[in-house]
């Protein structure tokens, strides 16, 4: 398996850069160019006097030659070099990562460098990330005291860039987004009997923070659809892309991104061969761009991945359709706030709100677990007992324990972080547990109660592990004191057994000091971190032995080692810093044995996260007049009784101004509706009703009615909307088209397709002729449940073809007559409308679009001229009827 791909990296909306890397079996290292270090390696060559810098004739020091050496494996990263105390930075490095830490920067032999203190290094790495910038962080791998202990002690410290850095514990109690990964795979090969642009695509998708693993394989068109609707429903901050990428998924991907190449050589990877090709090469690409971070080690458990689509599972929504219903963000900020995830949203936690998510992107096809929801969204709203209070206050305040367990499994977490999740569910097993009886006796769901029963068994290891944790330690991140019983940890109690052998020698030496000093009241004293020191008056100095060291002094007094404190101390300090890497290696170790029972509380969290679903449903259902829908199997039915947009019903909040609608689509009646009526008239807001409102049913949820049913439908396909597609290179009209002849590809007779005002790209007739054609198509071929939305009323003939199928409808509104009267005089004025909003039987002739003209504050001696020549345009078209 060889491919070729691209890293690509984007923050919030937009991309940040694109490294592409070209994937070999055999590649040579390829050359480092170091003129991007600082203005001193613009004339450097590699020769092999390596030492010498060409430009100014100064020999470079040891330190600078490592940087030189790790700067070549990691040309692409900012390097953040540990130096004692201190990171520091070098070079091109420096100065960017002065501008943008607003930190000084300043020449040092051949170098600008910068630096930070080592205890603010997280919070100066995570701004640098935030803005753009791939960090490496290289560690001092030796201690002062050990090197001076060993064999190398004149030697440079050896430095590795670092992949086990701890999240901090605000990044686990402090909600954050989505971060997929995304890789993507094309495979041309079996399209020759395909159209020209179609290609099967594989996609791999892995969120590192929660564990999360994805795949799908689908046949794409030119036009990338599927591809886009993916982009859509996964929000990745990163891709990875093939080098050799098919200029239609380039121009997708270019739409979002910029571009800048780097290349990269990795091993032959294992992966699962029963997958379909494209997503092995998908696989295949994370694997090994995981491996850089230590993160791949969640791709070894093939069970955990999950397919992204399924046609027998969940409902098609597509990228376009999730757009135009504003499934997960408004059209005009692209926020949040006015989609339909934000109306379903009363989530506590922050896993939950994750599950929420793909809930609304994927409504379930069976009606058995859509009931399953409904069953226990209903007990929650009207169940009396006390039970769901307390395990709702449960789910308060958590941290994000998904996260926070992914980090632990990874071993990234830091002592503080994996306190705070395992005494979090130690916590939550005892409460869950108390409450078994009240569940088994008051919750009556099947989907709650396993979800509530299963939980404290999953939990049962935590207590454990919390158990032999000392609390103080674990808080303050000191390892060497983090376990209570040394029992199972022999190599951290033997280095403790020699330390306080060697302490018990220095204070029984302290006899000895005392006869020698005459002071039979001297006591060891520390300053400034300095031990064992012996604190003797300037006047009586010659009492001190002269082979002892004089350490520091006052006017008043003196402080000395002795020779045999001097030897103690230094062997003391090499089993203190021997003592802390044994500790971190058993804290890893440690870390390990709880990852054995990472699946079962990554299940009892799941479970959480569902449970935390259902009673931000059971929140929705509180808003008043809304109602459980009837769910059918095998039924091709909606039938809404008064029914309102959920998102501008709660927009309008108490005013109670929305106009509430009906509708009944059945495949044995009406299938077809018609729409017409004056723009600005209420006809895209009732349709996505109507489309909002089928999928909140499949979601589980209540809905803004006061009936309805709900025949399961096997997607929503919309074509809405007005706006060309420069970097595809589409007209307005051709978008349209596009998006047109994707929906007759995929609807179904189980489908629900939505058409607003096609065909008004191009010329009257040809787009009646468009619209006409491909409204016959739906109802005599595919025979969708369908709401098609026009202006043209030579559509509205075919309810007297298909006079049982099809029924014709418009928005219901007033001309206000008088007032048209009163302004008439000699010219033609347009007229005065009163939107009812109200879905009505029939067709309108006429759209009214002078009047929206006026709303729209067009000149008036424009509106006149427009009035009179529209009156003159309907005179002739009647002439020639």
């Amino acid at each position: 398996l060889c491919c070729n791909f691209s890293y690509v990296s984007w923050n919030d909306k937009s991309f940040l850069m694109i490294l592409n890397f070209s994937i070999f079996y055999l590649q040579e290292e390829p050359h480092c160019d170091l003129s991007q270090f600082s203005a001193s390696f613009r004339n450097y060559e590699t020769t092999s006097d390596i030492n010498l810098n060409k430009r100014t004739k100064t020999i470079y020091t040891p330190l600078e030659l490592q940087f030189i050496e790790m700067k070549k494996r990691y040309k692409d990263a900012i390097l953040c070099v540990e130096c004692g105390y201190k990171y520091r930075f070098f070079g091109e490095d420096a100065e960017i990562a002065a501008k943008e830490l607003n930190i000084c920067c300043h020449q040092d032999h051949n170098f600008m460098t910068a630096s930070i203190p080592t205890h603010r290094l997280f919070v100066h790495v995570r701004r640098l990330v935030a803005k753009g910038h791939k960090v490496g962080v290289i560690k001092q791998m030796e201690t002062a005291a050990l090197k001076a202990a060993g064999d190398s002690k004149s030697s440079l410290f050896s430095r590795k860039l670092t992949l086990d850095d701890s999240v901090d514990v605000e990044e686990v109690t402090t909600d954050v987004p989505d971060n997929y990964l995304l890789c993507i795979c094309e495979n041309g090969e079996n399209a020759k009997n395909r159209k020209k642009g179609d290609i099967l695509m594989g996609v791999m998708a892995i969120q590192p923070t929660t564990g999360e693993v994805v795949f799908d394989s689908f046949w794409d068109c030119a036009s990338r659809l599927e591809l886009e609707s993916r982009f859509l429903r996964l929000q990745p901050v990163e891709l990875i892309l093939p080098s050799s990428l098919s200029d239609q998924s380039e121009k997708l991907i270019n739409s979002v991104t910029s571009m800048r190449y780097y290349s990269w050589c990795p091993q032959k990877l294992s992966v699962i061969l029963s997958l379909d090709k494209p997503i092995i090469c998908a696989l295949a690409a994370v694997i090994a761009y995981l491996k850089e971070f230590n993160l791949e080690k969640m791709l070894y458990n093939p069970s955990n991945f999950k397919q992204l689509t399924s046609e027998t599972e969940y409902m098609t929504i597509n990228g376009t359709t999730m757009k135009n219903l504003e499934i997960l963000q408004n059209q005009t900020d692209l926020k949040t706030k006015g989609s339909l995830l934000w109306v379903l949203d009363h989530t506590k936690t922050s896993f939950g709100r994750r599950r929420l998510k793909k809930w609304v992107t994927q409504p379930l096809m069976k009606s058995s677990e859509i009931n399953a929801r409904l069953d226990a969204v209903s007990e929650i709203l009207l169940s009396e007992s006390n039970v769901f209070g307390q395990i709702q206050n449960l789910l308060c305040k958590l941290p994000d324990l998904e996260r926070g367990l992914c980090s632990v499994f990874h071993k990234k977490c830091s002592t503080q972080e994996f306190f705070l999740i395992v005494s979090t569910l130690s916590r939550l097993d005892l409460e869950i547990q108390a409450l078994v009886p009240a569940i088994h006796s008051h919750v009556k769901s099947p989907l709650l109660q396993n979800a509530l029963l299963e939980i404290p068994e999953l939990l049962s290891p935590v207590k454990h592990y919390l158990k032999i944790l000392n609390e103080e330690a674990a808080k303050t991140g000191d390892k060497t004191q983090l376990f209570k019983d040394l029992t199972d940890f022999p190599v951290i109690r033997n280095k403790k057994e020699e330390i306080l052998d060697v302490l018990s020698k220095i204070q029984l030496h302290l006899l000895e000091i005392r006869e020698q000093i005459k002071n039979p009241s001297a006591e060891y004293v520390t300053v400034s971190g300095q031990e064992f020191l012996v604190e003797v008056k300037n006047s009586r100095i010659s009492s001190v032995p002269s082979n002892w060291v004089m350490v520091s002094s006052t006017k008043a007094v003196s402080r000395f080692h002795s020779p045999f404190i001097i030897e103690n101390y230094r062997h003391l300090n090499q089993l203190r810093e021997q003592l802390v890497l044994d500790c971190g290696a058993e804290w890893l170790h440690f870390l390990d044995h709880f990852s054995e029972h990472y699946h079962p509380v990554s299940k009892a969290i799941g479970h959480l996260a569902t449970i935390d679903c259902l009673f931000s449903l059971a929140q929705v259902a509180k808003q008043g007049d809304y109602c459980r829908p009837v769910v059918k199997d095998n039924q091709q039915e909606i039938v809404i009784k008064n029914g309102r947009h959920p998102v501008i019903d709660v927009l309008l909040g108490e005013q109670d101004q929305y106009v509430p609608n009906t509708t009944n689509l059945s495949r044995d009646g009406e299938r077809v509706m018609i729409i017409t009526g004056p723009n600005m008239g209420g006809k895209s807001s009732y349709i996505k009703q109507v489309a909002l409102i089928t999928v909140m049913a499949q979601i589980g949820s209540y809905v803004p009615a006061e009936e309805s049913t709900i025949g399961v439908v096997d997607g929503i396909f919309t074509r809405m909307g007005a706006a060309d597609n420069i970097y595809k290179g589409r007209s307005t009209f051709m978008e349209e088209l596009t998006d047109t002849a994707e929906i007759i590809r995929k609807a179904t007779s189980r489908s629900l397709v939505i058409l607003d005002e096609l065909g008004r790209g191009t010329s009257t007739h040809d787009g009646i002729a468009i619209a006409y054609a491909t409204l016959e198509h739906f109802i005599t071929d595919v025979e969708s449940l369908t709401l098609f939305v026009t202006h043209y009323p030579s559509v509205c003939e075919l309810e007297k073809v298909y006079p049982e199928k099809v029924g014709n409808y418009h928005m219901a509104f007033l001309v206000n007559e008088e007032e048209s009267a009163e302004q008439k005089g000699t010219e033609e004025n347009p007229e005065f409308i009163t939107f009812l909003y109200q879905i009505t039987k029939g067709v309108t002739a006429r759209s009214y679009g002078l009047n929206v003209a006026k709303l729209a504050d067009i000149p008036e001696e424009i509106l006149k001229k427009a009035a009179h020549k529209s009156k003159e345009l309907e005179r002739l078209v009647n002439m020639k009827r």
